[in-house]
């Protein structure tokens, strides 16, 4: 599985990748973006997209509430927002825009 993250601890990372690993397959991608990924800033909320492996069958919104939850209980009460590619129309995090 493909991950690069930065201030995330070592452990926040396996979470992350255990519990996409789980419920996206052993071949899912996840990006981290957002404030994250700056090393000047503090804090901030985990935003991550999520490339799901080939062949994967699971209806891809309840596969991100699934992985939300196992989330929620591994790390707590934590800020995450997750965006799932869709393998038929993928998205890019450069074209998305939060209101």
């Amino acid at each position: 599985m493909g991950v690069h993250f930065m201030r995330l601890s070592e452990g926040e990372v396996a979470i992350i990748r255990q519990s996409a690993e789980s419920v996206f397959g052993d071949q899912a991608q996840v990006w981290l973006f957002g404030s994250r990924v700056d090393d000047s800033r503090r804090g901030g909320d985990i935003d991550l997209l999520i490339r799901p492996a080939p062949g994967v069958s699971e209806n891809l919104l309840r596969g991100k509430i699934r992985f939300l939850g196992m989330l929620g209980r591994a790390l707590g009460e934590r800020r995450i927002d997750v965006i799932i590619e869709h393998r038929v129309n993928p998205r890019h995090v450069g074209q998305i825009s939060k209101a």
